[in-house]
């Protein structure tokens, strides 16, 4: 199976523009996505995408995730909490340059920014 990414030499991303509410995430969570490449088919199960999530300063998750395809993520900037309660309370505390890999199937979160952070993802389906 063809990975659906084209070649995409070094360029400099517009920051400002093209950011959209990320499937899950509630319309004034403030969360943003920003795809950089591919493309994920959640109906069909395949396929792949890297994009940059961006949450808000004080923004936080009440319900653990789980989904079918693989994720890869890398925390950049900022601080992220994982594994708080439902009120935004506890959980483990990371800051930049820390990473995760979650097989398809894996719960993970909830999750709380303090100050606001950028994480790069890339989600994908195992080749058929």
């Amino acid at each position: 199976m063809a990975i659906n990414k084209i070649h995409d030499e070094f360029h400099t991303l517009d920051m400002q523009e093209g950011w959209q509410l990320p499937e899950g995430y509630a319309p004034d969570s403030g969360a943003q996505e920003l795809i950089l490449s591919g493309a994920l088919d959640t109906v069909n199960k395949k396929g792949s995408r890297t994009r940059l999530l961006r949450l808000p300063a004080g923004m936080y998750t009440t319900k653990p995730f789980v989904h079918d395809y693989w994720e890869e993520v890398f925390l950049v900037e900022g601080d992220l909490t994982v594994g708080n309660d439902d009120r935004g309370q506890g959980g483990t505390p990371f800051k930049g340059y820390t990473y995760a890999v979650r097989p398809p199937g894996a719960w993970h979160g909830p999750f709380k920014s303090n100050d606001g952070c950028v994480l790069l993802e890339t989600h994908y389906y195992d080749p058929a």
